[in-house]
């Protein structure tokens, strides 16, 4: 069974483009953008010995397929806007070409990778498939990368009896974006909050057209821009509900439905900077400005912008893998693989 699964998975990734050949990711579902490295990438991690993988096992009865084993480089599983960070982690360090990072950086999207490091589940079908390698689909996740946990799975990991290290990495900024012919281009935090809690119905009445309802979307409570919006933004201040026709399930419907024509100049959404410039482009949206301030990369490290964010390397308390792979992503190399995969260190 596990022969056939293995063949199926290894056909499957070595026949798709980069960016598709992760299927069974959650994640690559929500990517439309190339994320194969660019002409100026440079070698940053000389010496590998630190983080690498384990021995193979043969697959049984299947010549020149193998099961890889997990060593001291981490089973990693995270936040979809997190994937170009992982992928450039693994160019690093294992050296593995670029047909191969889609199948390695298998991603399952926030809720599900918090869920997995929690209960010592393992994240399936990783795979190196020019090797012919499926990873050790029995290793639990060690490391999830991306947003921070919210509430109901920083209870789940309490009851488990997980102890969560939470290491910021780097900055991101939490934007709203507003269909491209929407005139408006700032929105203060309270304006937000007015229009998300209810006590905002009209584009009029935050300087937009009369006559027309702010049609507000959201994202379902758990995926992990639904946990800014409820933890960072309303701070406090209730969020009101919204209507099923109102929740994008994945951060790439938002875009779609922010940015579809029916919805000019009405509807407002909200994401993260780095998936809608780097990992899921549209030139229907534009993002505002909140209080009048930019999300720039100097802004972030300021903490200027209102909504500033960080993404997390989470591990469950005693992995030592996890941990020793975490300090070395706050460590200058580390800080420069994920200024090189595009996002905002965090010095």
């Amino acid at each position: 069974m596990k022969k056939n699964i293995l063949c199926a998975l290894l056909a499957l990734t070595l026949c798709l483009p980069l960016g598709l050949a992760g299927a069974e990711s959650a994640s690559w579902k929500q990517i439309n953008q190339s994320l194969e490295r660019g002409e100026d990438w440079v070698r940053i991690v000389e010496d590998t010995s630190a983080f690498r993988l384990g021995g193979l096992m043969p697959l049984e009865h299947s010549e020149g397929l193998y099961i890889g084993q997990w060593a001291t480089y981490p089973s990693i599983d995270g936040s979809t806007v997190c994937v170009p960070m992982a992928m450039e982690w693994a160019r690093q360090w294992l050296d593995l070409a670029e047909e191969d990072l889609n199948g390695f950086v298998n991603f399952s999207t926030t809720p599900y990778a918090y869920d997995r490091l929690t209960q010592g589940k393992p994240n399936p079908m990783v795979t190196i498939a020019s090797r012919g390698i499926m990873m050790d689909d029995t290793h639990p996740v060690d490391l999830v990368v991306g947003t921070a946990p919210n509430a109901d799975e920083r209870k789940a990991a309490e009851e488990a009896g997980v102890k969560l290290v939470m290491v910021p990495i780097c900055c991101d900024a939490f934007v709203f974006l507003v269909n491209a012919d929407n005139p408006v281009n700032t929105l203060t935090a309270d304006q937000i909050r007015g229009i998300y809690g209810g006590a905002i119905h009209l584009w009029s009445e935050v300087g937009g057209p009369e006559g027309l309802t702010i049609d507000a979307y959201q994202r379902p409570h758990g995926s992990g821009s639904q946990t800014a919006m409820e933890e960072l933004v309303m701070d406090g201040f209730q969020l009101v509900a919204a209507q099923e026709n109102y929740i994008s399930m994945g951060m790439d419907d938002l875009i779609h439905q922010v940015g579809n024509y029916d919805n000019a100049p009405t509807a407002l959404g909200y994401s993260y900077l780095y998936y809608v410039n780097g990992l899921y482009r549209s030139g229907s949206v534009k993002v505002l400005a909140v209080d009048g301030i930019e999300p720039t990369d100097e802004n972030l490290q300021s903490g200027a912008y209102p909504f500033t964010v960080n993404y997390y390397a989470v591990y469950a308390e005693g992995n030592e893998t996890a941990a020793a792979f975490a300090q070395w992503l706050i460590s200058d190399e580390g800080q420069a693989t994920i200024a090189q995969a595009g996002y905002v260190p965090l010095r």
